[in-house]
């Protein structure tokens, strides 16, 4: 896959990641990035975040995931490539 290839990586991430501010982290590293997607809370308290971009940008935005927002502890992050869908902006759920 070449860096300006379009990817989108499905994330669900667990650990200390709601109430926190996660999902608005997740939001303004995606817009820094150019990076469009989805993120929202689960009931088993995880967060599951959808990303689309340009291979390149989209392996830096899970790498910010990966790293966590202030606050929060991510104790793991399940990661799944699937086609990209054409999303536009980033939506917090």
């Amino acid at each position: 896959m070449n860096d300006r290839d379009p990817a989108r990586a499905h994330l669900w991430v667990s650990g200390v990641v709601q109430g926190v501010g996660f999902r608005y982290f997740a939001q303004r590293a995606a817009r820094a990035l150019s990076v469009s997607g989805t993120a929202r809370n689960l009931p088993d308290g995880r967060v599951e975040i959808v990303a689309e971009g340009p291979a390149a940008q989209v392996d830096a935005f899970v790498a910010r995931i990966r790293s966590g927002a202030p606050g929060s502890t991510v104790t793991d992050v399940r990661v799944e490539w699937e086609p990209p869908a054409g999303l536009r902006g980033f939506a917090i759920r």
